[in-house]
């Protein structure tokens, strides 16, 4: 890697931890370019460098997290939802700065609902309506429930409804899955 590119990367990684430490502190609508530059002791120019604005910023720092979650997924394709929930936890433990702060703010809406989405892309997969226990059920119906169940506890562990143990939380989840799909 270049000097360059090592100079890009560090911009990058320090436009990201400002926008998500002001994301912490204020409302996404409050937040100017100026505060993101400020924070990351870079200029505005900078920021419009590598991000069209505030949206597009949001926009991939998501996608790059719904990225890293997939691949999880595709590594986990062969293992019980049990010990691939526990690889999602320590992932979103690893970088729970972005996660609480997309989940904890209100501001960030955009998350929630991209973030459920890929959870139900992810599940479709496992969804069999044609036999078991889950025949002549609608897969849509199952989908959307097991959806919003993982998004909500996932939401209710970075916001601290839930005070179980990571590994605890991970492994009930993936039982209850394993139970019922």
């Amino acid at each position: 890697m270049s000097k360059v590119d090592r100079r890009v990367q560090k911009s990058q990684e320090a436009i990201k931890n400002a926008f998500i430490e002001l994301m912490s502190e204020k409302n996404f609508d409050q937040i100017t370019i100026q505060h993101i530059a400020d924070r990351a002791n870079v200029g505005r120019r900078t920021v419009y460098d590598h991000y069209m604005d505030k949206f597009d910023l949001l926009d991939k720092l998501i996608e790059e997290h719904i990225i890293e979650l997939r691949k999880i997924c595709e590594s986990a394709s062969e293992m019980s939802f049990v010990e691939g929930n526990l690889m999602w936890f320590e992932y979103f433990e690893h970088h729970s700065s972005f996660f609480s702060t997309m989940l904890a703010s209100k501001g960030a809406p955009a998350f929630r609902s991209q973030f459920l989405k890929f959870v139900i892309e992810e599940l479709e997969v496992e969804v069999d309506v044609t036999k078991g226990k889950n025949k002549g059920l609608s897969k849509d119906l199952i989908l959307k429930f097991f959806g919003a169940a993982i998004v909500e506890i996932v939401e209710a562990w970075f916001t601290n409804g839930l005070s179980e143990p990571t590994q605890v939380v991970a492994e009930q989840v993936g039982m209850l899955l394993d139970r019922n799909l």
